[in-house]
Parts: structure tokens; C-alpha cells; sequence
């Protein structure tokens, strides 16, 4: 089985760890032993589905200065304006257009190239999934299939040069294990407070690198995501359901500490979590 973790109600896969969850004996304390074991064996074949999809595509690079646009019209401070953004459908409905026809490949697009799009990708598609959704409390309030087994992540609704995608497909089976770039989890956005903010700028491929970092430092030092301390770190729990992705060759002191503007850190600093709020990252006047 593909290994996974259970996060405040989200199956969120582990890219290349050994950790395991005893899926078993969580499913029969939550469910009864009369329905645990229905439910695991579609789990099992759920998350040993081969999810590598194999694209043709001969699509060209795009540009994301309409998407840049849209951002700095309707990004203040991180958080969204999803009234405005229904309000500029047509110029909204062009930018997924744009993304729905292109699909990125290896023959005509850099490994930048095609970083920038997933990023800008995904984060445009979570608004569409809001704002279509409109009004909701919390993303999670989106709803579809078998509750336990399904979450809004896991909702097929993206269809890109006639292949379908989910929002977990995009983050799990491309963006985490084809980069291999932990600072991703500072640039997507799950549209919710605790989340990174959404930027008000489209992510481009000459400036990605630079970009990434200027989003890891923002979330690191921003105190409503995460409290620094020399000798205790109390972070988001980002950090705690990727901790895979940032620990490959460090430790979660060690990882922070060099986006940390002011103070710094002890490597040996005891690390906890904070509470994740769900609630929608809307901008409200």
C-alpha cells in the first residue's frame, strides 16, 4: 500500500518515507467492526492505483500575466476576494482556459517552465473550486463521494488537454515526487487561514527559484503560521504532514532556520505543532 497519513481528515500520501499508520485497527475504532474492513480494501486498491499518467502533448509554454493580473486585483494581504474574482469570470474563465489547453511536457518546456505552471495551476484551480462553491465557511465544506474516502482534494473537476485531475493528484503524484522541492508548501494554497498566503503574484519560470524562497521566508516568519524561539519551535502542521519533504538532509530546526529573518534557532530546539484553522482565507471588509 502506498503509504499515507491521516491529517485532520485528509489522506495525504508520503512521498519516498518508510512511515507506516496502522490503517487497521484507526478504521475499526472509528467505524465499527461492520463496515472497516469494506472500507479497506477499497482504500487498498484506492491508493495502489497506478496514478502516473501518461500525457501526449506537444502544447508551448504559456504566460501567467493574466493570472498575475487577476492576483493583484484581488489578493490583499494573502487573502482573497472571491466575490471580485466571480466578478471576472470572463478574464478568470481565459486563464484556466489557457491552462486547461496546455498541458506541460518534456519535449518544449523547462523543468522551470513546467514548476510555474503546476504552482500557478493549482492554486488557480482552488479558487475555481471556491468560488464556484461560493459562499462556503471552509474548503472543506465541499463535499463529494464517500465522506471518509473522499475530500475536496479528491474531487475530479480539472481537465487539462483531455486528462482529468484532482487537486491531491497535482500536488502528490506531480509536484511533490517530479520536483522533489519542499518549498512548493509555501507557494500552493488550500484557501484557508492557516494555509500559506496566496501571493499576489503569478509564479514565472525565470524567477521561480528566487520566488520560492521569498514565499518559504514569509510563511516561516510570519507568526500567525508559526512561533520562533531559540531554544522551541512551535510550527504549522505543514511542517509535521510533510516533514518527509523537509528533512531529507536536515532537521525541522535546521530546515527553518535558514529562511529565518531575526531569530534563530538551536538545532536541538523542541519542535510542536499548532492548531490548523480551516476556515476560508476570504477578505473581508
Amino acid at each position: 500500500m502506498k503509504n499515507i497519513i491521516i491529517s485532520d481528515n485528509r489522506l495525504v500520501p508520503v512521498v519516498g518515507t518508510g512511515h507506516a499508520l496502522s490503517l487497521r485497527r484507526f478504521l475499526r475504532r472509528a467505524l465499527g467492526r461492520g463496515t472497516w474492513a469494506m472500507l479497506l480494501f477499497v482504500l487498498f486498491f484506492s491508493c495502489n492505483n497506478n496514478n502516473q499518467k501518461i500525457v501526449a502533448s506537444n502544447s508551448t509554454p504559456i504566460s501567467h500575466e493574466i493570472w498575475d493580473e487577476l492576483l493583484q486585483k484581488h489578493i490583499v494581504d494573502g487573502r482573497v476576494n472571491y466575490k471580485e474574482f466571480a466578478a471576472d469570470k470572463v478574464r478568470f474563465d481565459e486563464y484556466l482556459n489557457l491552462l486547461n489547453t496546455h498541458h506541460p511536457n518534456d519535449k518544449n518546456w523547462s523543468k522551470n517552465e513546467q514548476l510555474a505552471y503546476w504552482i500557478n495551476a493549482y492554486n488557480a484551480y482552488t479558487v475555481e473550486l471556491i468560488v464556484d462553491n461560493y459562499p462556503v465557511e471552509s474548503i472543506k465544506d465541499i463535499k463529494k463521494g464517500l465522506p471518509f474516502l473522499n475530500s475536496v482534494w479528491d474531487i475530479e473537476f480539472i481537465e487539462i488537454e483531455g486528462n482529468t485531475y484532482d487537486l491531491n493528484h497535482i500536488e502528490h503524484e506531480i509536484l511533490r515526487k517530479d520536483f522533489d522541492e519542499p518549498r512548493i508548501h509555501f507557494a500552493i494554497v488550500c484557501a484557508s487561514i492557516s494555509c500559506p498566503n496566496l501571493w499576489n503574484k503569478a509564479f514565472t519560470a525565470d524567477q521561480i527559484d528566487a520566488q520560492l524562497t521569498t514565499q518559504a521566508r514569509a510563511f516561516i516568519n510570519d507568526p500567525s503560521k508559526n512561533q520562533i524561539f531559540a531554544k522551541e519551535v512551535k510550527l504549522s502542521k505543514i511542517f509535521s504532514w510533510f516533514k518527509s519533504d523537509f528533512t531529507k538532509e536536515t532537521n525541522l530546526p535546521e530546515y527553518i532556520d535558514k529562511y529565518l529573518v531575526g531569530t534563530k534557532t538551536s538545532p536541538n530546539a523542541k519542535v510542536s505543532y499548532l492548531d490548523y484553522d480551516w476556515g476560508l482565507n476570504e477578505l473581508v471588509y
